[in-house]
């Protein structure tokens, strides 16, 4: 009988539950923390206005000297 290669028994494994579970981990903190920055970076932005306004630097108002 000649011999069978080993290569059918290595093309029909299936997926590896504890890399999934990694892979699944990471991708939600990578998401996270991109969700978080822009949520930072949306408040930094609402604070300098409110900042600004305070200080009389800006005004919502329209001037009405056209």
């Amino acid at each position: 009988m000649a011999r069978v290669p080993k290569i059918a028994k290595a093309a029909n494994k299936g997926p590896s539950v504890v890399k999934e579970i990694i892979y699944g981990i990471s991708l939600g903190l990578i998401a996270g923390g991109l969700w978080k920055m822009y949520h930072w970076n949306s408040q930094r932005q609402t604070k300098e206005f409110y900042e600004l306004l305070e200080k009389g630097e800006i005004s919502v108002v329209v001037d009405e000297d056209k």
